[in-house]
């Protein structure tokens, strides 16, 4: 989390490093501007050797008997920087001039098979050598047709040529990256960079108070993406701040409920010891209504139970372990089934052995939340069923009832507190109850189909990670 007041530094923050990156993006992109035109300048300069070297030879076949005097003919070796000159032309060879004594020749260059590649790994060698090599460049001999020219150049002019062009190359390469860079900056500095530090400034701000309504972000009204951010957070931090509000006046609520819950079980525990007493009058009438006032009452003292249940916000998380089914099962039909009654069968369809990974005790309060609305479904007789598989990823587990199924008011309020689940007299906090203990496990509950045949509750309880 950003200290109260904090600020990202030059160096790590966003700014400088898109500065950094434009810089190192126009060098890349003169780099690779540079490769092809270092290779054009270096066929371009053989180019240039091989029409002085053609001027030379045309000078040389133009003379009487296609002879010229020796200083004539370092005069032309000179200005075409040669130490060697030869023209092919119409099935004859004409060695227009040539040194003294001519240099040994190291590599071979044939400008009419050069291509590309060749040119650039041609050009890195020379930039890379020492300059000392001796070079016969052969091209074909411009404006005449089927004439070929070979000249004898050192390597050491075009190297240095090669590299003041690259000096040139890469002062301008910089300027261009420096001002590319610049202009780049300002603009990603004034459209993206200030307004993001204005964004995370306003959530640090809404962060130290966030139920004061000015501290909410206010939209610039830009269009692009940054804007839409701005629209989302905005709305996202009022959603926020009437959700606060809103848990304060539950909370204020919640322990108002508290109290009066408190006070509220004394006075029934109280009206309770009394019609106990009324069960024992001689009076018929207060006989036969006297185990409907003890029923109401108990039903108001579980009302009142299960509300501070559900209240609580310290449920624990689930300790996971092997749990027979069958076992829990059977527990759960003695606590729900009241002695001596049989008019609801309880039975079980579970594989011999089947046991779940999950909290016994939260799972036992699932089922007997769901066997409690399923023995309150049905009227007369009927039956309750525990269904159980297990799967790659968890286990399956089905409870139904024969009763009359759900009313479509209670299918679209399932899982809510305080919403009875189709029967009169209910509290509606089992089902919820019963969501949010299968959630904590990260399993899912829900209602498979109802009916008049009866209603099937479905419970997916995942393994535990291994």
């Amino acid at each position: 989390m950003i200290a109260d007041g904090q600020r990202p530094r030059l160096a790590a923050g966003m700014s400088s490093r898109l500065l950094v990156l434009t810089i190192a993006f126009a060098m890349l992109a003169e780099v690779l501007i540079y490769v092809p035109s270092a290779a054009r300048f270096w066929m371009s300069y053989l180019g240039e050797r091989i029409g002085e070297a053609h001027l030379a030879s045309l000078a040389v076949v133009e003379a009487p008997n296609n002879a010229v005097s020796p200083a004539l003919a370092r005069e032309l070796l000179a200005k075409a920087g040669s130490h060697a000159v030869a023209l092919k032309m119409l099935g004859r060879r004409y060695l227009v001039a040539v040194d003294d004594m001519p240099p040994q020749v190291d590599v071979t260059v044939d400008l009419r098979e050069a291509g590309p590649l060749d040119a650039i790994m041609s050009t890195f060698r020379v930039l890379f050598g020492n300059g000392s090599r001796v070079m016969l460049v052969v091209d074909a001999a411009p404006g005449t047709a089927g004439a070929v020219v070979e000249t004898i150049v050192d390597e050491a002019p075009l190297r240095a040529q090669l590299l003041a062009f690259s000096g040139r190359i890469l002062t301008l390469s910089l300027i261009i990256a420096m001002i590319t860079a610049g202009l780049v900056f300002v603009s990603l500095q004034w459209l993206f960079v200030r307004p993001m530090r204005r964004l995370a400034a306003d959530m640090t701000a809404f962060r130290l108070a966030p139920e004061d309504p000015g501290r909410v972000v206010r939209p610039s009204g830009r269009g692009d993406e940054v804007g839409v951010a701005e629209m989302e957070l905005a709305s996202l931090q009022r959603d926020l701040q009437q959700a606060l509000t809103q848990k304060t006046h539950l909370a204020a609520l919640g322990t108002a409920v508290a109290k009066i819950n408190h006070d509220l079980r004394n006075i029934l525990a109280t009206a309770q010891l009394m019609a106990d007493r009324l069960r024992e009058s001689e009076d018929p009438t207060v006989r036969r209504i006297a185990p409907r006032l003890v029923a109401s009452i108990d039903r108001a003292v579980d009302l009142c139970a299960r509300t501070m249940k559900y209240g609580r916000a310290d449920e624990p998380p689930p300790v996971r372990e092997s749990v027979d089914l069958a076992r829990l099962w059977r527990q759960i039909a003695e606590t729900v089934t009241p002695p001596g009654e049989n008019r609801i069968a309880f039975d079980a369809e579970i594989p011999p052995g089947l046991t779940v990974e999950a909290d016994r005790e939260q799972l036992f309060r699932v089922l007997l939340n769901l066997a409690r609305n399923a023995v309150g479904a049905i009227s007369g007789e009927g039956r309750v069923r525990l269904s159980a598989r297990a799967g790659s990823g968890g286990a399956e587990l089905l409870v139904a009832d024969s009763g009359t199924g759900l009313p479509e008011a209670a299918r679209l309020h399932l899982f809510e507190p305080f919403v009875a689940a189709g029967r009169s007299g209910g509290t509606g906090l089992g089902l919820a109850i019963a969501r949010d203990l299968v959630v904590a496990h990260g399993g899912e509950i829900g209602l498979l189909r109802t009916g008049p045949e009866g209603t099937t509750f479905r419970i997916f309880l995942p393994s535990a990670a291994r």
